[in-house]
């Protein structure tokens, strides 16, 4: 019986020993794994061909002249060459403004655009900023999340150009009413963006309740798929900023 018990004993302790080392092994393990980025802060282009492309001539566009004014963001930025064509001319042809917007952008793919070349060699007196849309809508990112990535951008801005203003608007609202979670998730991107504003160099506007009646309800006349402006969706931003644009840029 006594051979019997200490047989028993020592199964009973190596099995201890064995869950131990097992535990440290896999406590060790998990030390070892990186606090994880999120994806909206890790600079990655598009992969798309005519995103390349697009790149490109914006390169060369920012080297043919002095550049005063740049309006960074996705494809509502981007819709300033067509729907908004007219008003773009109107409020911003005279002020050598260049179009940064790039259809499907998320907050990572403006911060490669900014690391490889679309903000060298210039020195624009004021930076329009409006992101993240995208990263609500085609990956359902936490707003802490886009936010975080919305501030990358800033500070590679306000590093990499000094004495250039930045005006951030606020994420614009989407889908029709005011409980979808898109909307919800967009206004609260814009809660934290708020905090972003130094109002010396960084200056935060929220047009959000131009484009929305009295009950929340977002304008299909000024948004027809409830995401990207019409024409006069681009006359209605247009006007809502230019006394701010007009201020920041010393006029």
């Amino acid at each position: 019986m006594d051979f019997i018990s200490r047989s028993t004993q020592r199964v009973r302790y190596l099995v201890v020993l064995v869950v131990a080392l097992d535990i440290s092994l896999a406590l060790s393990t998990f030390a070892q794994v990186p606090d994880r980025k999120p994806a909206a802060v890790v600079p990655v282009p598009q992969t798309a061909s005519w995103w390349t492309t697009r790149h490109e001539h914006t390169l060369e566009r920012i080297r043919q002249d002095e550049v005063d004014l740049l309006m960074i963001g996705d494809s509502i930025t981007q819709g300033w060459s067509k729907e908004g064509r007219r008003i773009w001319d109107a409020y911003y042809g005279r002020r050598r403004a260049v179009n940064l917007g790039f259809n499907s952008d998320r907050t990572e793919h403006v911060l490669w655009r900014l690391d490889h070349g679309e903000i060298d060699g210039i020195a624009p007196k004021l930076v329009v900023l409006l992101i993240g849309t995208n990263n609500t809508g085609a990956r359902h990112d936490p707003p802490e999340e886009t936010a975080a990535g919305i501030r990358a951008i800033l500070t590679t801005l306000q590093t990499r150009l000094p004495d250039t203003k930045i005006l951030l608007l606020g994420v614009f609202p989407r889908s029709a009413s005011a409980d979808d979670p898109l909307r919800r998730s967009n206004a609260a991107i814009n809660d934290r963006l708020r905090a972003y504003a130094d109002d010396q160099q960084v200056f935060f506007l929220d047009l959000s309740r131009h484009f929305l009646d009295n009950r929340g309800r977002l304008s299909q006349d000024l948004m027809p798929d409830y995401l990207h402006p019409s024409e006069r969706g681009y006359q209605v931003w247009a006007d809502g900023m230019e006394g701010v644009i007009r201020k920041l840029l010393g006029e």
